[in-house]
């Protein structure tokens, strides 16, 4: 059962079509051929055991999943290159947990654990590297700008979300990168079984950025999301970003700054307009960082509807690991954040807390305490170990534990 079936539109279909016949007479069978045998394979595992400790819900949620991955990409001919990602989930029968978007193999009263059990056809998308540096892609494909706060993969989750699109990559030399893409259908971490899991979309994507050397990378980004399966998700995005770092003497400073500016867009019956703050600061000292940040989603506690949302993000890495805010508050959210990282040895480690309150009105929503650490063995495996902790006062909000165990290898 494939759960993504992939449909392009017309003016991806035509592109596709457009590059095959501008090209296919740079190459015969035979460097056809070549091209295919000297392609590159691709397998990759990931187990997980997950497990969800969620009040007021009657019952504690475990899941087992593991993904097998397995990708092909063909060499370059004449720049072109043919790609593909296939990816098997499976939850070794274990029926304790809500697997999210309408998957519930289980009664109710569970926390989601949001890994479907299923086949997908992750990416598959022809590239072309253009002589003057540009990079096009067509069909389904990974795409992920910046932070993943706008646009993402949500890579934690073993069914990941990419997009069937027509995308744009430039690279200059002077340190200007432009980024496209016109996206026409999101597959989301629930899978094509639900409804939840395709979302169709007439959505543009524009990110500029510039590096400027010794201070950082300036971003300018224009994101008009339409989607037309669920208009209350469409919305257009303006923002601006600065990061960079700096070391002289002593501790290797970090640091960033980010506004955008929302408002609704397309067929979204909610008239509405919001923005949104981000401020980070880090202090490197040898192998350990202190880092702090506060972040500013704008809601309004009187109406709801009125709160700044992020549809095609990474959410996981945002806002606490226990995904209390997958969903931005009607009041908004504001979350300040502390926490030190490093490694010691082979060892990577991660200690993080968050205290998280309404933007609007003077609610306290909870705080949360994330830690984790991981490491690779013998370039081909890794181990992961990580735990949140989510503590309320708040009716709106449940009291969350969560932990994990992950095991990857990659060949």
């Amino acid at each position: 059962m494939d759960r993504k079936k992939i449909i392009l539109p017309a003016p991806i279909t035509a592109l596709s079509v457009l590059f095959l016949m501008t090209f296919s007479p740079a190459y015969g069978a035979d460097s056809l051929a070549s091209a295919f045998a000297e392609g590159n394979w691709h397998v990759s595992l990931r187990w997980r055991l997950e497990a969800v400790d969620q009040k007021p819900l009657a019952h504690n949620a475990t899941a087992i999943p593991l993904r097998a991955r397995l990708s092909y990409k063909t060499a370059d001919w004449s720049g072109l290159s043919f790609n593909a990602e296939v990816d098997y989930v499976t939850n070794f029968s274990v029926d304790k947990f809500n697997a999210g978007g309408g998957n519930t193999p289980n009664p109710p009263g569970y926390p989601a654990i949001v890994d479907p059990a299923g086949e997908d056809l992750n990416q598959v998308y022809l590239q072309y590297k253009a002589d003057f540096g540009g990079q096009f892609r067509v069909g389904r494909q990974r795409i992920i700008y910046d932070n993943s706060r706008f646009v993402g993969n949500v890579g934690w989750r073993q069914n990941e979300q990419t997009y069937d699109s027509f995308s744009f990559v430039h690279k200059t030399g002077g340190g200007f990168n432009i980024q496209y893409a016109y996206l026409d259908n999101v597959n989301r971490i629930f899978g094509n079984d639900v409804a939840a899991g395709d979302h169709e979309q007439n959505t543009h994507l524009l990110n500029l950025s510039h590096t400027f050397k010794g201070l950082g990378k300036l971003t300018g980004y224009f994101y008009d999301i339409d989607n037309e399966d669920a208009a209350g998700l469409s919305n257009t995005t303006w923002g601006l970003r600065f990061n960079g770092s700096h070391q002289a003497e002593g501790p290797k400073l970090g640091y960033g700054i980010e506004f955008a500016s929302q408002k609704e867009n397309a067929d979204n019956p909610i008239a509405y307009d919001a923005d949104y703050w981000r401020i980070d600061l880090s202090a490197g000292f040898g192998t350990t960082t202190v880092y702090a940040g506060y972040e500013s989603l704008e809601g309004d506690h009187a109406r709801s509807g009125q709160a700044f949302r992020t549809p095609l993000a990474t959410l996981h890495a945002m806002n606490g690991w226990a995904d209390k805010f997958l969903a931005t508050p009607a009041a908004g959210l504001n979350d300040a954040f502390v926490g030190v990282k490093g490694s010691l040895g082979k060892w990577k480690w991660n200690v993080l807390y968050h205290d998280f309150s309404a933007q609007s009105g003077s609610g306290d929503f909870g705080s949360e305490f994330d830690a984790s650490i991981a490491r690779k063995f013998k370039k081909h495996f890794g181990i992961l170990v990580k735990a949140a902790s989510f503590d309320t006062d708040s009716p709106a909000f449940g009291d969350t534990t969560k932990f994990w165990v992950q095991l990857t290898a990659n060949y």
